[in-house]
């Protein structure tokens, strides 16, 4: 049985599914009709975060041209430069008994790629979810719609999964940035111009 969440909802993921140890987490979106003239390009990333909040090296940093991270046990399925079709649009593999003793939280958000340049903002976009999907039994364990409560932000924290006494849960956060990946990467303690 599926479970859906609002923003801010917690839930337990092993404790609730005991055995679980593959997970897919699907991201999808996509993108209402708009004037400009570039295509929008949604880049997913995650970010492996330590107790303080912070990635500890910047191999902590999952996305399109660090696709395996966390001694590789987090694995991204890389970029999908268009956002066509139904369902999961880019993906993560994570095998979470794997996952480093010092992850603590694993971050998973979206960015618009040249979003200020093109003028795109998440207000054009629509349907974004994310999912945790049992890798093993292909089965949907938790949904999260995040409705169309966004206008001018760029980056978008989805949601994260994290560590509870020895468990692993999931934190529906749907909380939107301006400033776009560079602001997220400052968030989480990596440096960027």
């Amino acid at each position: 049985m599926v479970v859906s969440l609002s923003k801010g909802q917690k839930v337990d993921l092993t404790k609730t599914n005991p055995g679980l140890t593959k997970v897919k987490v699907g991201l999808g979106w996509d993108t209402n009709k708009y004037d400009g003239t570039e295509g929008f390009d949604l880049d997913s990333s995650v970010f492996l975060l330590n107790d303080g909040g912070k990635v500890s090296d910047p191999s902590d940093f999952i996305f399109y041209n660090n696709t395996t991270g966390g001694n590789g046990s987090v694995v991204h399925s890389g970029d999908n430069l268009t956002g066509e079709g139904a369902g999961d649009d880019e993906t993560v593999s994570i095998t979470l008994n794997s996952v480093p003793e010092g992850v603590q939280r694993i971050a998973f958000t979206v960015t618009i790629h040249d979003a200020e340049a093109r003028g795109q903002n998440f207000g054009m976009v629509s349907n974004s979810f994310i999912r945790i999907v049992n890798e093993d039994t292909n089965e949907e364990l938790i949904r999260y719609d995040l409705g169309e409560d966004f206008s001018i932000e760029t980056a978008l924290v989805v949601g994260e999964l994290y560590r509870h006494n020895g468990e692993w849960k999931f934190n529906a956060v749907g909380s939107g940035y301006q400033g776009g990946l560079a602001a997220l990467c400052n968030d989480f303690g990596l440096q960027v111009g």
